[in-house]
């Protein structure tokens, strides 16, 4: 496995609508590995293909919540998932806000409000298909992750004056590490 180099924005790819996948072979095994990889040693809970520059219909997650409580302490990851292909319906009236943050912004965070609850259709990883209804904050993280696929960043859904704060704040912070 290998630990991929994040897109960042401004990077044009983040806009990028990404393509389905049509094969489910080798070389898609080992980039679902290396996003694993990736993500866990930015470390996050969730990551598109096209933030590690592949336009794929492809993402992962794994929000670090054990499904044994007896795993909770121990390191690593705890219930890793993957989307390919993924749609949604059913999106509920009710809404969650979450301070949402992403690997191509490093380091800002902003309040999203989003569905608290969608029905999501994917394939895993072996192509086997997938239907459920998803809340949360995993209905979080992947509708902010299929964003993604979509050429859509967290900062998209805030206003104006506060995207534009959170990208002074960030080139701000990328100035200091350049000098230091």
């Amino acid at each position: 496995m290998a630990i991929l180099p994040i897109v960042e924005i401004p990077d044009p790819r983040l806009r990028e609508i990404s393509k389905p996948v049509e094969t489910f072979d080798a070389a898609l095994q080992t980039l679902i590995d290396d996003m694993f990889e990736t993500m866990y040693d930015a470390p996050g809970i969730g990551l598109a293909a096209i933030q590690v520059g592949e336009p794929l219909r492809l993402l992962v997650i794994d929000l670090q919540e054990s499904v044994d409580e007896a795993e909770d302490d121990k390191p690593g990851p705890k219930n890793p998932r993957v989307f390919i292909n993924p749609e949604f319906s059913e999106e509920s009236d009710e809404t969650n806000v979450y301070a949402e943050g992403c690997l191509s912004i490093p380091d800002q965070y902003a309040d999203v409000e989003r569905p608290a609850r969608i029905r999501a259709k994917w394939l895993d990883r072996d192509g086997k298909a997938h239907d459920e209804v998803i809340e949360g904050l995993l209905a979080t993280c992947l509708q902010h992750e299929e964003d993604h696929l979509n050429g859509i960043v967290f900062t998209d859904h805030l206003s104006r004056m506060k995207r534009d704060m959170l990208l002074k704040k960030l080139e701000k912070q990328r100035k200091q590490t350049r000098a230091a």
